[in-house]
């Protein structure tokens, strides 16, 4: 049976870290998120980051625009952030509502304050190995894997499966970074199952729920589940539903060593490692020492 990784409590630590170092910074670093429209997911996303924001310390900026706004005047709030010196990160919550095209308007972002790490510099840099800011949820999936197997992870088999650019292209760099070995695998992948088995570090991305069963895990494998997908529940009642990986929870858990629950699991650290990517920011773009509390 394996070990659950509790992303909530190692969540919780990175942001204690984050507290230590921004009260040992001349300033406190500024994160400002823009949400557009009033979708009630992500008004709640928006609310736990400005939140955590706060708890950590530091200054959050809540711009809020309506579900009618143009692609203009979306690209133009970020301009102004762009342009505003107290301002360290900038976070447009997705999706956007119909019409709009999040690509441009995330490419509208200063790649010195693109903390979640999705502008084509920001990815460019890190496809270099160049200092950058680095995509938030694969971030978290490397320090859950840390968690459970140690901090050096050289020489561990690590299979993504989902190639979005997203998690599953960033993912494999991040832990290529760490000197794994890393296989990204996908849909076209002949024999799926075989290829699983040979990681030490089982990383499902797929967006399908609960695609992966116990017989995809090599015996003892860690398994970083990002998939978060909501299933019908008739067993809670009429129209309920419950949230569930891309790995089927009780039989990977019978065959891994360690595996994060969904929810519970990669989710909560996505936001800390948003806390940790605006400390980052705040030092790269003004010259501060990176504490060292972020560096071990």
């Amino acid at each position: 049976m394996a070990t659950r990784i509790d992303g909530k409590a190692i969540a919780a630590d990175v942001r204690v870290n984050v507290a230590k170092a921004v009260s040992e910074l001349p300033s406190q670093p500024t994160l400002a998120v823009i949400l557009v429209g009033e979708d009630p997911a992500s008004q709640v996303y928006v609310n736990s980051k400005v939140k955590q924001t706060q708890e950590c310390g530091m200054r959050s900026l809540h711009n809020v625009l309506p579900a009618n706004a143009t692609q203009d005047q979306v690209e133009a709030e970020i301009a102004k952030l762009n342009d505003d010196p107290e301002v360290d990160g900038i976070l447009l919550q997705l999706p956007l509502p119909k019409g709009l095209d999040a690509d441009s308007a995330i490419e509208k972002i200063s790649p010195d304050k693109d903390v979640d790490g999705l502008t084509e510099a920001s990815a460019g840099r890190l496809v270099l190995g160049k200092p950058g800011l680095r995509p938030c949820t694969p971030s978290g999936c490397v320090i859950l894997a840390k968690r459970a197997l140690g901090n050096d992870l050289s020489g561990k088999n690590v299979v993504v499966v989902g190639r979005s650019i997203l998690v599953g292209k960033p993912a494999a760099l991040l832990f290529l970074a760490e000197n794994c070995t890393v296989t990204i695998a996908h849909s076209r992948t002949k024999d799926l199952a075989a290829v699983c088995r040979e990681a030490d570090i089982l990383v499902p991305a797929v967006g399908r729920p609960q695609m992966l069963t116990g017989e995809y895990v090599k015996p003892g494998a860690v398994v970083i589940d990002v998939g978060i997908n909501r299933i019908d529940a008739p067993e809670r009642g009429e129209g309920k539903t419950r949230l569930v990986g891309d790995a089927e929870f009780d039989s990977c858990e019978a065959v891994a060593g360690h595996i994060t629950p969904v929810p519970g699991g990669v989710g909560p650290m996505t936001i800390a490692c948003l806390l940790q990517n605006t400390v980052l920011a705040a030092c790269a773009r003004r010259g501060w020492n990176i504490p060292d509390i972020l560096n071990s």
